[in-house]
């Protein structure tokens, strides 16, 4: 299956989660293997050079792309959650959303200054919550090699935002204008 496909299986949702806004759904990738793997193989292909060390997922649906990439890539895999889901101490970083703000934890033992990181979700809208989560990173010492997404927004200018972080890759499967 080419990556190009891949956009059949995602689903518009209007109005979702609030008036004006179109939800992606993407589990549909997720119940069919070819698409499902078609994603995977993509992500793995473009990073396997880059010595990627941890994948950071953000809740909910980071969990979903970022464990089997990760698994692929040799590498770790860290939940990025909403406050209060961690068990252990934890670090946190604050962003807006194109609809809110919001706060993502991860375990303050998480990330070390000798990881290369990946931070992975299924869309990058705004950037916001890409941005957040790679200065947390950053903060910690870790190298943040780059962020990837099955989707990206691209009418909402994230690569505007994440580049006030620095230079870093973004990789996305498929680009929304």
């Amino acid at each position: 299956m080419d990556v190009k496909e891949l956009e059949s299986y995602i689903v518009d949702i209007p109005d979702y989660p609030e008036p004006g806004v179109i939800f992606k759904d993407i589990t549909p990738l997720f119940a069919d293997p070819k698409p499902f793997r078609t994603m995977v193989d993509a992500f793995v292909s473009h990073y396997k050079d880059e010595g990627i060390t941890k994948v950071v997922g953000p809740e909910a649906r980071g969990f979903m792309i970022g464990t089997p990439v990760a698994l692929e890539l040799g590498a770790g895999f860290i939940p990025a959650r909403k406050p209060g889901k961690l068990p252990r101490a934890t670090v946190s970083a604050s962003y807006e959303l194109e609809y809110g703000t919001d706060t993502l934890e991860i375990h303050a033992d998480a990330i070390q200054p000798e990881d290369r990181v990946l931070i992975i979700d299924d869309l990058i809208a705004t950037g916001g919550t890409a941005a957040a989560t790679g200065r947390l990173i950053q903060d910690m010492g870790a190298t943040l090699v780059g962020y990837a997404s099955i989707l990206e927004l691209c009418f909402l200018n994230p690569r505007k935002k994440l580049a006030e972080s620095g230079d870093h890759d973004l990789f996305s499967l498929i680009k929304v204008d």
